[in-house]
Parts: structure tokens; sequence; C-alpha cells
């Protein structure tokens, strides 16, 4: 007696029989394309960096926003001499402390010099104290982190040096290097490189212990390939979202801390202009002319506040988990 399985497949294909007398070898042929197109019509795209890029955009607007406004003060800072006409050095006693006007949209300080256009010479200062430092403490980070994780006989040295520097606060190191080499542009890149290696390689060093533990990684150990080359080529890949993240997460840091520099006479030194030299100006004159304090708080405050949103929303794009 035949079982019911036997009987459904026999079924089936009885079916699948009269379904092919029905059709022609070519319709045939044409359903089956018309339904692996919409198979791949409804098929989710590949969960690519660009792809959680454009999910933030469109899930996360406080990021987007930010991103905005962070491109219009890069900007407007770059092309700094094309829209304002006054030099940001010039001294003018006979318009000094003048309020914000048309003439001076952001008013003149003690000397008689207009605050916008220092402003916005001064956030060259700022901008490459965030960018230059950041990108050299995280190279050097990103080094002694893999290494540390890869090279098991150098984690100890490493990492106990980062407990060193970790241990201190990051403004005294700071100010402690500003004392020894000078108060220079220079040196403040100098310094805030010496002290933002060490969370860096904190976070690459345990991403590291993680990868190296991974197929792909015990496969290219395997064929013999080099260690240097698992490291930057196999492993740094892995880490480039995260590190992507804490770019624009430290970038704020820096900011502030030259800032912080600044405002305790160690930093940006005059005729050079800096955001945190123009708030430490301003405090003889707070009280009575406040725009000299107010506008270059504004502009630190709105770069740091967009930085760390975007970093808040790239975060939450490369690793959804993090969000809670």
């Amino acid at each position: 007696m035949a079982t019911f399985e036997q009987a459904a497949s026999l079924a089936a294909r009885l079916a699948v029989d009269s379904v092919k007398e029905q059709f022609s070898p070519e319709e045939r042929l044409e359903a089956i394309q018309r339904v692996e197109e919409e198979d791949l019509q409804y098929m989710p795209l590949p969960d690519t960096l660009r792809s959680k890029l454009l999910n933030m955009c469109r899930e996360n607007k406080v990021a987007a926003a930010s991103a905005v406004v962070l491109v219009v003060m890069a900007l407007a800072i770059i092309f700094a001499d094309k829209l304002t006409v006054y030099d940001p050095n010039a001294i003018n006693l006979v318009e000094r402390l003048m309020p914000p006007s048309r003439a001076h949209w952001c008013g003149t300080d003690d000397l008689g010099r207009d605050i916008f256009t220092r402003i916005l010479y001064g956030g060259r200062v700022s901008l490459l104290v965030g960018v230059i430092p950041t990108t050299i403490s995280m190279a050097i980070g990103i080094v002694l982190g893999m290494v540390s994780g890869y090279i098991r006989q150098l984690d100890a040295v490493i990492m106990r040096l980062a407990d060193i520097v970790l241990a201190f606060p990051s403004i005294v190191l700071a100010m402690v290097v500003m004392y020894t080499l000078g108060a220079t542009t220079s040196n403040i890149f100098i310094a805030l490189s010496m002290i933002g290696w060490a969370g860096t390689a904190r976070i690459v060093r345990s991403q590291t212990l993680s990868l190296r533990e991974q197929e792909f990684v015990e496969a290219a150990r395997g064929m013999g390939v080099k260690k240097w080359t698992i490291m930057f080529r196999h492993i740094l890949p892995n880490c480039l979202p995260s590190l992507i993240v804490l770019f624009t997460l430290n970038i704020p840091d820096a900011i502030l801390s030259e800032a912080n520099l600044s405002f305790l006479g160690v930093g940006t030194q005059p005729p050079d202009s800096s955001w945190g030299l123009m708030v430490s100006q301003s405090r003889t004159f707070a009280m009575t002319s406040p725009w000299m304090l107010i506008f270059p708080s504004l502009a630190i405050l709105i770069m740091v506040l967009a930085l760390n949103f975007l970093g808040d929303g790239l975060r939450d794009a490369v690793d959804p988990h993090m969000k809670k």
C-alpha cells in the first residue's frame, strides 16, 4: 500500500506535468525569470558602511543636521577672507568695544577688532587643533593597540604605559608639555597628541583580541602571512567603523583642551587668535561688553555639540546595539 508521502509526491509530479503541458518552454523560462526578478527586488541591500550612513541620515535627523552645520562652519572658516572685509589683527581704537551692529555683526573687542572676523580666522586654529592632534594620537593608538592585542609579549608594557598616561588628568599633562616646550601652536599639536593616544590604544587592543581568534585570521596565520600584514590588512579594516566614530568624538575633546590651555595662558598666543584665547581675553569685559564673551563661546558650543551629535549618530549607525 502506498504511503501518504508517496501519494503526495505522485500528485505533485502529476501537477507539474500538467503545468508543463499547458506552457511552452519559453513561457516557463520567462516565468522563472520574472520570479527571480521579484525576489531580487525584495532582497535586502548589503549592510555596507555607505548604507549605514544613509540610514543614519534618514533615521537620525539630529545627526544629519549636525553634519550640515559642521560643513557650513568648515566652509565659512576656510573661506573666511571671502566672507569678511576686515583684518582680524587690525587695531582700530576709534571703534573699540562697539556692540553688534550692521557694520560689525558680533561687535568689536577692546582693540577695535571685528569679533566676527576673529571668530572665522580663529576657527582655523581651533579646527586644526581638533583634527591634526586627533589624527596623530589615533595613529599612535592604533599601532600600539594592535601590537598590544596581537603580540602578547608586548601587551603588558604597552598597557602599563597607557595606564600611566590615563592616570593623570589630560589637561595637567598638556600644561606640563606646554610649559616645557613653550606656548606655541605647533607645541599644542605635540601636547594633545601625546595625551590622546591611550584611550584609542585600549579600544583597538580589545577589538584586536577578539579578531585575532576569528577564522580568517587563523587561515592567514596558517598560510604563513606575516604578523604586520595580518594586523594592517586583515584586522585594521574590521576596526575602521569604530575608529571613524571615535575620531568624531575625539575632535571636540581636542578643541576643548585647546580652549582650556588658551584660557589658562599656555595655548595660542597673540597676535594669533583662537576661540579659547578670545574667551580668555574677554574676561575683563564680561560685564560691560558681554558680546566679547558670548560669540566665541557660542562658536565653541555649536562646534562641540555638532561633533558630539554626529559621533553619537555614527555610533548608533555602525553598532545599533550600543544604543542601549
